[in-house]
C-alpha cells in the first residue's frame, strides 16, 4: 500500500523531541499560532507536516519562567519519507549503496517496520532541519503580527523569522544516553586507541566524523616524521648542513600522506553513502538582500542585487582592507625582529642565564600577538564578507575562507620565510619555529576547549540549583536539559579546526628540517587535541546539525559553469582559485609550497654548494621558482625529464612529487568499479524509462487517428 504525506497524523500529543525552536520573549500570540499551523500543516497545504508542541504547558508556564521554547519531532513514516526527499543513501541487502526510497524500503539492510534505529538520530534531525528550511511563503505578504517582516512567494519562512529576530535559534537536542555511551568509548578513558569514527558519525554526522577521522589520520601520519626527527635532533643538533636528507624525506612524506588520505576518505564516505548523494540546487543565503525581482534562471521571485555593486565592494573596500591588514602584519613582524636584536644585544653584553632565557621572550610575545591578530582579523573578515552581500552561502564561505587563509598564512609564516631566505639565520629559524609552534598549540587548547568548558560548568551548576529550587510538581529533566543546551555556545563548523591543522601542517612540512622536533610536538598536541575537541563537541557546544559531506570540508555543489551563471560576481579564474584553497585542497597547496621551501633549503645547504661550487644560492632559488611554474601541468613535468641536466637537483624532487600525486589514485579500484556500476545502472534505467514513454506514445497515436477518422 502506497503511503502519502497526506495520510500522516500530526496531532500526536507525545513524541520524541529532536529539535528546539526558541522564539523571542515578546513574540505575539497570532505569530506563534501561525507558525505552529504552518509546521503541522499537511505538505499539500504548504506545511512541513511535523509534530510540534511547547516545552511547557499552561500550568508549567505559570509556575516556571516562560522561555518561549518549542519542541519539534516527526512520526516514523514521516521520517522515512523525509529520508527519501533529502536523498539519503543506505546499504541494500545485496551490499550495494543506493538512494533510499520508501517504496523499496524492505530491500535495505537493517530495515524493519518495528525497528526505530534504521535512521540515526543525526539523520532524523537533518531531515527536520531540511523540512523547516523548506517551509515557503505562499500568498502571505508579511509575517502575521509583524508588518515590517515582508514575505513573497517562495521565500523561506525560517530564514525570514531568523533575520527578523522572531526566532532566536533552532538547534538539535542531545540524546543523553547515546552521548554517555559515545563519551565512554571516545575520550573519558585516556588511552592510545582508535577513535569510534562510525559512532561519531552516527551521533554528529559525516562532517564532524570526517574531521576527527582526518585528525586521527594526520596524527599517525606525523609519527614517522617524529621518529626520524628525534634521533636526528639528538645527533646533529648544531650541524645544519645535514638537513638535506630530512628535507628530501619531508617532500615525499607531505605528498604521500595527502594522497593516501583521499583514498581512505573515499572508502569512508562510500560506506556512509555521502559519496553518492545527489547535488542539490542552492538557495539564496539568509543574509542576502536586494530589490525584489524575478530570478532569470529559476523563474522564482527573490531579492536581486547587481553584481557590479558587489564587485565594487570587493575590489574597492574588501581588497584594500585585506592588503592593509597584511601590511600591518608585516609591520608587526619587523617590530618582532627589532625585539630579537635588542634581546640578543642584551645577552651578548651580560651573558647571564637570565638573559639567555630572555632570548625566547620576543618569540613568545610575537606568537601571542599572532593569535590575537588572527582572531581579530577573523571578526573583521566575517563582517566584510557579510557586507559584500553574496547571494549563495557557498560564495560567502569561499570569500571568507580565502580572506582568512591568506592572512593566517602570511601572519604565521612570513617571519619564518624572512629568517630563512633573507637573514639566512638557521639558529634563529629553529628558535622561532619552536616558539611559534608550541605557544600557538598551548593557546589554542586553552581558548578552544578548557576555558569554554570551565565557563559552561559554572553555568550548568547555576541552572541545576535553579531547577532544584522549583516547587512545581513536574518532571524537570527535559526542562533542565533544554535550558542548559540553549545557553551553550554554537559550534560554527569545522573550518577553524581544519585551519589549526593546516597551520600545524605548514610548520611541520615547511621548516621542520631545521627543527626536527616539530613533528614530535605536533603528535603530542594532537593526542591531546582529540580529547579536548571531543570534550568540546560533547559538553561545551550545542549539538550541531548533521551535514552530509564527501570530503574534509568542501561541500558538494554545482559545477563551475552553473556556479558562474548563478553568482555572476567574479571571474571563473577566481572561482577556481577559491575552490583550490578550501579545506582538503588547501593542504595540497601547502604541500606544493613545502616542496619549494625544502628545495630552497636544500639549495642553500653548504653540501649542495660543495657539489656545485659555481652555483649560488640566489641562482638556485630562481631555478626552484621557475621549476614550480613549469611543473604546474603534467606535460611540464614530463618536459622536465627531457631537458638537459641543470645545475640543481631539485628537478628530480619536484618531478617525484607530481609523479607520486599522479600514481596514487584518489579512489581505490573497488570504489571506482562500484561507482561506475551505479552510473551504468542509472543510465540503463533512464533508457528503459524513455523507451516506455515512447512505447506509450506510439500506442496512443493510432487511437487518436481512429477517432479523427470517425469524426
Amino acid at each position: 500500500m502506497k503511503v502519502t504525506l497526506s495520510a500522516l497524523d500530526t496531532s500526536e500529543s507525545s513524541f520524541t523531541p529532536l529539535v528546539v525552536i526558541e522564539l523571542a520573549q515578546d513574540v505575539k500570540e497570532e505569530t506563534k499560532e501561525w507558525l505552529k499551523n504552518r509546521i503541522i500543516a499537511k505538505k499539500k497545504d504548504g506545511g512541513a507536516q511535523l509534530l510540534f508542541r511547547p516545552l511547557l504547558n499552561k500550568y508549567e508556564q505559570e509556575t516556571l519562567e516562560n522561555q518561549n521554547l518549542y519542541l519539534v519531532g516527526a512520526s516514523k513514516i514521516r521520517m522515512l519519507l523525509g529520508a527519501e526527499a533529502v536523498g539519503l543513501v543506505k546499504e541494500c541487502n545485496d551490499n550495494t549503496m543506493r538512494a533510499f526510497t520508501y517504496r523499496t524500503r524492505q530491500n535495505f539492510k537493517g530495515f524493519d517496520d518495528n525497528n526505530d534505529d534504521f535512521l540515526t538520530m543525526a539523520e532524523c534531525q537533518f531531515i527536520i532541519k531540511h523540512e523547516l528550511e523548506n517551509l515557503r511563503a505562499k500568498d502571505e505578504k508579511m509575517i502575521p503580527g509583524y508588518p515590517q517582516a515582508k514575505l513573497y512567494p517562495g521565500k523561506s519562512l525560517l530564514r525570514r523569522l531568523l533575520t527578523s529576530g522572531i526566532v532566536i535559534q533552532v538547534f538539535p537536542l542531545h540524546d543523553s544516553e547515546a552521548l554517555k555511551k559515545l563519551e565512554d568509548t571516545w575520550y573519558t578513558r585516556f588511552a592510545l586507541k582508535y577513535q569510534p569514527i562510525d559512532s561519531i558519525r552516527g551521533y554528529f554526522g559525516e562532517t564532524i566524523a570526517l574531521y576527527f577521522g582526518f585528525l586521527e589520520y594526520f596524527t599517525f601520519a606525523l609519527i614517522p616524521m617524529a621518529v626520524i626527527g628525534l634521533p636526528y635532533y639528538l645527533f646533529v643538533w648544531e650541524d645544519y648542513d645535514k638537513y638535506v636528507i630530512f628535507a628530501s624525506f619531508n617532500l615525499i612524506w607531505s605528498t604521500v600522506i595527502l594522497e593516501l588520505w583521499k583514498r581512505g576518505c573515499a572508502n569512508m564516505t562510500y560506506r556512509w553513502g555521502t559519496l553518492l548523494m545527489k547535488r542539490k540546487f542552492e538557495e539564496p543565503r539568509p543574509g542576502f538582500h536586494g530589490v525584489l525581482g524575478i530570478n532569470s534562471i529559476t523563474g522564482k521571485e527573490e531579492p536581486l542585487y547587481p553584481s557590479y555593486k558587489r564587485q565594487l565592494r570587493i575590489y574597492l573596500v574588501s581588497l584594500p582592507f585585506v592588503c592593509l591588514c597584511l601590511y600591518f602584519s608585516l609591520y608587526v613582524m619587523m617590530i618582532y625582529f627589532d625585539m630579537e636584536v635588542w634581546a640578543l644585544g642584551l645577552h651578548e653584553n651580560s651573558g647571564s642565564e637570565w638573559t639567555s632565557v630572555l632570548l625566547y621572550v620576543p618569540s613568545i610575545i610575537y606568537a601571542i600577538v599572532i593569535e590575537i591578530m588572527n582572531r581579530l582579523y577573523r571578526y573583521a573578515a566575517e563582517f566584510l564578507t557579510s557586507w559584500e552581500n553574496h547571494r549563495l552561502e557557498s560564495a560567502y564561505q569561499n570569500h571568507l575562507i580565502l580572506k582568512v587563509l591568506v592572512f593566517n598564512f602570511l601572519n604565521c609564516f612570513a617571519s619564518l620565510f624572512y629568517i630563512a631566505f633573507v637573514l639566512k639565520d638557521m639558529k634563529l629559524l629553529r628558535q622561532s619555529l619552536a616558539t611559534l609552534l608550541i605557544t600557538s598549540q598551548i593557546l589554542n587548547q586553552i581558548m578552544e576547549s578548557f576555558l569554554p568548558y570551565w565557563l559552561q560548568r559554572k553555568h550548568g551548576v547555576r541552572v541545576k540549583r535553579k531547577v532544584q529550587a522549583l516547587k512545581a510538581d513536574i518532571d524537570a529533566t527535559l526542562y533542565e536539559q533544554v535550558i542548559l543546551e540553549k545557553e551553550m555556545g554554537t559550534y560554527l563548523g569545522t573550518f577553524d579546526d581544519y585551519l589549526e591543522l593546516f597551520l600545524q601542517f605548514g610548520y611541520v612540512s615547511l621548516f621542520s628540517c631545521v627543527y626536527p622536533l616539530a613533528a614530535a610536538f605536533a603528535v603530542l598536541n594532537n593526542f591531546t587535541e582529540v580529547n579536548s575537541d571531543a570534550l568540546k563537541m560533547c559538553r561545551v557546544f550545542k549539538r550541531p546539525f548533521s551535514e552530509p559531506s564527501a570530503n574534509i570540508g568542501v561541500k558538494r555543489g554545482l559545477n563551475c559553469k552553473v556556479m558562474r551563471n548563478l553568482l555572476g560576481e567574479m571571474e571563473m579564474s577566481c572561482v577556481l582559485f577559491v575552490v583550490v584553497v578550501v579545506s582538503q585542497l588547501a593542504f595540497e597547496t601547502m604541500s606544493v609550497i613545502s616542496v619549494v621551501t625544502n628545495c630552497a633549503l636544500i639549495g642553500m645547504s653548504p653540501q649542495v654548494n660543495a657539489v656545485f661550487p659555481e652555483s649560488k644560492a640566489d641562482l638556485i632559488l630562481i631555478v626552484v621558482a621557475v621549476e614550480v611554474l613549469a611543473s604546474s601541468s603534467p606535460s611540464a613535468t614530463i618536459v622536465s625529464f627531457l631537458r638537459p641536466p641543470q645545475p640543481c637537483r631539485t628537478h628530480a624532487l619536484l618531478a617525484l612529487k607530481f609523479i607520486l600525486a599522479f600514481a596514487i589514485p584518489d579512489k581505490p579500484r573497488h570504489i571506482q568499479m562500484k561507482l561506475a556500476r551505479l552510473e551504468f545502472e542509472s543510465l540503463e534505467a533512464l533508457k528503459q524509462q524513455q523507451m516506455k514513454l515512447v512505447t506509450e506514445n506510439l500506442k496512443e497515436e493510432p487511437m487518436e487517428s481512429g477517432k479523427e477518422k470517425a469524426t
